[in-house]
């Protein structure tokens, strides 16, 4: 049996189909049954229970051979941070009650340092807790900079006739898709090659500007000439909470944009086979990004 967590996400999604589709015995994980129905109707079996509450999460950890677990973000918290604290706790706590022997958890490049890094801290100490689980063996997937941290250039498009944030536009990030993600994570479940305490960074098809992708998302869209402009914290600082982050996630992600310009949050890893998914950018625009500006410029 495969506990997939956040089966209703970007990564969890792909993990909890992939494995249907290989005849695997599949227990989805989520706060809506409404969001894990298509699941069920492929035949898997749904666990309603909150990722912070170790009680639920031990019974929805029973008798399975292997988990996926990952942080749910939650953009609106008051306290994002103790919120991922409580939910690697719970996830330490279930895994170790239930006594799975095989994880495979979602972390970010940038677990590798303490503090500094924004929300990627509460992934830092997540890796910590599981590391502690004696006899367990986990696999940490340190993902790139998530593509669809990209999508709500659409709305910004359509307003401003240009993309902004808080990155440096010369900065090289490795992008990943993730559905990339997933794909990974589902073969990591199904191969159980891994053993002990494993990291594997995972970077995306290629390293991509930020002045790339206005490049891409402009040829796509038919503005050749969209630019990127990397505005100041408290120019962007109000424009996201106005998208519905509370102040104290914004700040969090501007922490992260922050490291990420100095170089102190980065890829450990030289750049491999292993490393390298398939998605392009150039994908990613065509398949995910244009509609999602088409039913902007609709709206």
């Amino acid at each position: 049996m495969h506990v997939v967590l956040g089966a209703s996400g970007n990564t969890g999604h792909v993990v909890a189909k992939n494995l249907l589709a290989r005849q695997q015995k599949v227990r989805v994980v989520g706060r809506n049954a409404a969001h894990l129905q298509p699941h069920a109707a492929q035949g898997a079996e749904v666990f309603i229970g909150d990722v912070t509450d170790a009680t639920a999460l031990t019974k929805a950890f029973q008798n399975a051979d292997t988990a996926y677990v990952m942080i749910p973000p939650n953009v609106t918290s008051n306290d994002p941070l103790a919120y991922s604290e409580r939910v690697s706790d719970a996830i330490a706590a279930g895994l170790k009650n239930a006594g799975v022997k095989n994880v495979v958890a979602l972390s970010s490049i940038g677990a590798d340092k303490n503090k500094g890094t924004g929300p990627v801290v509460g992934l830092y100490k997540l890796e910590q807790k599981l590391n502690q689980i004696a006899g367990a063996n986990a696999l940490f997937l340190r993902a790139g900079y998530f593509m669809e941290n990209t999508l709500p250039q659409a709305a910004v498009i359509s307003k401003m006739g240009f993309a902004v944030g808080p990155v440096r536009p010369d900065l090289k990030l490795p992008m990943i898709a993730t559905r990339d993600i997933g794909a990974f994570a589902a073969e990591a479940l199904l191969g159980l090659t891994f053993r002990g305490k494993q990291t594997q960074e995972l970077l995306g098809q290629r390293d991509v500007t930020y002045t790339e992708v206005a490049t891409i998302i402009g040829k796509a869209i038919g503005k050749p000439d969209l630019r990127y402009t990397q505005l100041p914290d408290e120019q962007i600082r109000p424009a996201m909470v106005q998208m519905g982050m509370s102040e104290q996630f914004a700040g969090l992600i501007l922490e992260m944009a922050a490291s990420l310009n100095s170089g102190y949050m980065r890829a450990l890893e030289p750049r491999t086979a292993r490393n390298t998914t398939p998605t392009s950018y150039e994908t990613f625009v065509a398949e995910e990004f244009v509609p999602a500006y088409q039913h902007q410029a609709v709206a």
